[in-house]
């Protein structure tokens, strides 16, 4: 038998609100499309690969990767027949982000709307929470 640490005490809360959970990731209709695009010729990958990495001038930065299987640590977002995987390291930094698709005469490119950064360097590259 082993030693109790501390005490527990359960109580009822009456008139509390329970809070709806947020999604791990969201896709908007235009990166959807584009992720379909993208893994339209490629029958050996399953979905994408999201994750962080240290780097540029304020700490974090996105990695987007193809990939083949799910690691077991992955969070899986499964939108529109779509399926995208959010590293484990990553998790608690895409919470409750929206994932899009831009296209511009000059560029075209996946952005994060993250509602959890603080701030981002001036290329707008990466970012710190």
């Amino acid at each position: 038998m082993s030693a109790s640490i501390a005490r527990a005490t359960v109580r009822a809360v009456s008139r509390r609100k329970i809070l709806p959970t947020r999604a791990a990731l969201t896709l908007t209709p235009s990166a959807v499309n584009k992720v379909k695009q993208l893994l339209q010729n490629k029958p050996d990958y399953i979905g994408l690969k999201v994750g962080v990495r240290t780097r540029g001038c304020n700490g974090l930065t996105y990695t987007l990767n193809y990939t083949k299987e799910k690691d077991k640590s992955d969070e899986e977002v499964l939108q529109d027949d779509v399926r995208v995987f959010i590293e484990k390291k990553a998790q608690l930094t895409l919470l409750g982000t929206e994932m899009d698709f831009v296209e511009s005469k000059l560029s075209s490119e996946f952005v994060f709307n993250n509602p959890n950064i603080k701030g981002t360097c001036g290329c707008g590259e990466s970012f710190n929470i």
